[in-house]
């Protein structure tokens, strides 16, 4: 499991900075013309990736819990795939994000390795909650998390106003 972890701190880390330098700085998403669409998708995915990088260094997802952790996976990357469909039809990405997107998806897919055998196991334990503190990855992750939470609040609101 602790590969799991320093691979979605990786992870984490890579989509914190394609959120600040891409979406905020560079293209300032917020405020573009019709990307209501891509901004829901974004918040969808943030409150996915809050629960799922804020829990994973302090539990892990026993019994049918691991059950609800696999849908909160398989709903992050249906949400992903709709948003690379939906980028390329309202706007043109720059090379550098389409890259990062690209090695975001090698990076999670390494994360999935990891991490799927470790909730088969869980699975098979009574469903709750259980013990898995990783230290300082496991706050870093919890920060990153708080960080992903309110970006999705702020995208969330952001969509929600009129098209240009």
């Amino acid at each position: 499991m602790n590969a799991a972890i320093w691979i979605v701190l990786v992870q984490a880390s890579l989509g914190a900075f394609d959120t600040l330098y891409y979406h905020e700085y560079k293209l300032n998403l917020a405020h573009g013309d019709h990307t209501q669409t891509e901004l829901k998708l974004h918040a969808t995915r943030d409150f996915c990736y809050a629960i799922i990088i804020g829990s994973l260094g302090f539990v892990t997802w026993n019994g049918l819990f691991a059950v609800a952790l696999f849908g909160i996976l398989l709903a992050e990357i249906v949400i992903t795939l709709w948003d690379f469909v939906e980028e390329d039809k309202v706007r043109k990405l720059p090379g550098g994000e389409r890259c990062m997107h690209s090695i975001m998806g090698i990076v999670y897919g390494a994360f999935l390795a990891f991490l799927l055998p470790e909730m088969w196991k869980w699975y098979q334990k009574p469903t709750g909650w259980g013990p898995s503190y990783h230290g300082i990855p496991a706050w870093l992750l919890l920060v990153l998390a708080t960080g992903v939470l309110l970006s999705g609040i702020r995208d969330l609101v952001a969509s929600r106003r009129p098209a240009n």
